[in-house]
């Protein structure tokens, strides 16, 4: 092979040594030593600086105050996303400070009265308010068609956010980070009180933002890249500083609302079958293992957990999406996202944890779950994590073998009720649970068997496995006896073929009668 000479060099060099080497003015690093410094000082409460006029809007007044498309940041830029803010008010007093960064400048984006349109609203003086600043602010891109910017992720209230994939309407949300979540003591809400969001470059896929965490006993520094498409997938760089120790540090929280379902039907009359934003928790173990816990509404605060090494992902999920499982034209369940979890690295030993709260009604979230490492960090102590999110429907996680698409509870008709009247004196309960996937495809019926375990207070009376005709499934039945009908019953379950396990383990927690 012929070298170029020093001659033929020159020219080449001293091009690009006159090329200006372009540097971000804002990165990670920065809001990493705002967050360690917030962390060495005691913690202040946002100034409280939310007129009497906007904190007392009732709740449909305050929905009439919206931004105003035209107004969108980056508007007639020709840059592929923008930005719209929230208004101050009602839920939503504290403000937050949002930056745009270009490569050589942060400029804040300051609060602007005269973007938003208030509605009938006639009670307010807009031209009062140049200093209230936003309550938080969304992202809108062209996902579902070329012609139309769609809003994509919201941040919100608190550190709490959501996102939206191709044809996907909002349901659960995310947060930055859980504070001792279902303790007596009550929890503690971290919020993000600052963003810089980078200037995307024309015809630039990824937007990238950072922020700011802030409670009485953490401050963290936030990276997020979001990558809009069918799943929007989320890449989050963490780094969090505890200002002192704190019982329970939920990391990757994850929010969503379990009214009725499948397992649990409504205890009113309701025209619809199911009412929820998340139908289970997934678990994709360290070991291989895949577990599925369906969610419940329960009538007293339900806590349970996973203990796991190394997780490979787990996410609130919404598997059903067929129309006539929920027939509700407006919310649409079943175009709400699935949010599915994934570590980066190792993230040691802990357990995920499920926190299910009773609710009267679908109006509150009531599902939290998310991940609590063994080991905490200490106070001042730099701690980092990083996780890939991602908001889907079309290509949901599970196990490539087979897995739950529903879990039905009740009293059916099963071989138990032949039985003479001395055996059935105490009631018990029937599950029929269906697994699909392709290993079940071409499995021998004859080498088919369920795998089943009951607790201490449980007791599995029945349990055989048949085929699904309709689904090409293969469907197990449950009939399971309490000893206690005050106490839970936890049960596990899965398809086994000869020796071989053929699907994801089946968890679920009865709770008291």
């Amino acid at each position: 092979m012929r070298l170029p000479t020093a001659a033929l060099l020159a020219p080449l060099i001293a091009t690009l040594v006159a090329v200006p080497v372009v540097a971000s003015a804002f990165g990670f690093d920065q809001v990493v030593e705002r967050a360690r410094a917030l962390s060495n000082q005691p913690y202040r409460k946002p100034e409280a600086k939310l007129p009497d006029a906007l904190r007392d809007l009732a709740y449909e007044q305050y929905r009439e105050i919206r931004y105003k498309p035209e107004r969108a940041w980056w508007r007639g830029g020709g840059l592929p996303f923008e930005l719209e803010f929230f208004h101050p008010g009602r839920y939503f007093a504290d403000p937050v400070k949002i930056n745009e960064v270009n490569a050589d400048t942060v400029k804040p984006i300051r609060f602007d009265p005269t973007a938003f349109s208030y509605g009938s609203n006639r009670q307010l003086d807009p031209s009062q308010w140049h200093d209230l600043g936003y309550a938080g602010f969304r992202v809108h891109y062209p996902i579902n068609k070329p012609t139309y910017k769609d809003e994509i992720v919201a941040f919100l209230g608190a550190s709490y956010f959501r996102a939206l994939g191709k044809g996907q309407v909002y349901g659960a949300s995310a947060r930055g980070l859980a504070i001792d979540t279902a303790l007596i003591s009550g929890e503690e809400f971290p919020r993000f009180n600052e963003f810089w969001i980078e200037r995307p470059a024309p015809g630039a896929k990824e937007l990238v933002i950072y922020a700011l965490l802030d409670s009485p006993r953490a401050a963290g520094a936030y990276r997020f890249v979001l990558k809009p498409g069918d799943d929007l997938v989320m890449e989050i760089r963490a780094r969090i500083f505890l200002r002192e120790n704190v019982t329970k540090l939920g990391l990757a929280p994850l929010t969503s609302m379990f009214y009725f379902g499948t397992n649990q039907r409504s205890v009113r009359e309701d025209y619809r079958p199911e009412v929820h934003d998340s139908q289970g928790l997934s678990i994709q173990a360290g070991t291989g293992e895949w577990i599925w816990r369906p969610l419940v509404n329960p009538k007293r605060l339900l806590v349970t957990s996973f203990a796991q090494t190394n997780p490979l992902g787990f996410g609130l999920m919404q598997r059903d999406r067929r129309f006539s499982s929920y027939e509700e034209l407006d919310a649409r369940y079943d175009l709400r996202p699935s949010v599915w979890v994934e570590p980066k690295g190792a993230w040691g030993s802990g357990r995920v944890e499920l926190v299910q709260i009773p609710s009267p009604d679908e109006t509150n979230d009531n599902v939290v779950a998310y991940w609590m490492p063994d080991t905490p960090p200490h106070p001042r102590e730099p701690y980092e994590f990083e996780y890939r999110l991602l908001w889907q429907k079309a290509a949901e996680r599970h196990p490539p073998s087979s897995w739950v698409m529903q879990s039905r509870r009740g009293f059916g008709h099963t071989l138990a009720d032949e039985q003479p009247a001395a055996a059935k004196e105490r009631p018990s309960t029937v599950f029929t649970i269906d697994f699909e996937g392709p290993a079940l495809k071409q499995v021998d019926e004859a080498a088919l068997n369920p795998s089943t375990w009951a607790d201490a207070n449980g007791e599995i009376i029945e349990s055989r496995v048949e085929r699904n005709g309709v689904t090409g499934g293969v469907r197990m039945t449950l009939r399971v006896r309490r000893a206690d009908e005050q106490k839970p019953v936890e049960l596990r379950a899965f398809l086994r073929s000869g020796i071989d396990t053929i699907s994801e383990t089946w968890s679920y927690i009865l709770p008291p009668d």
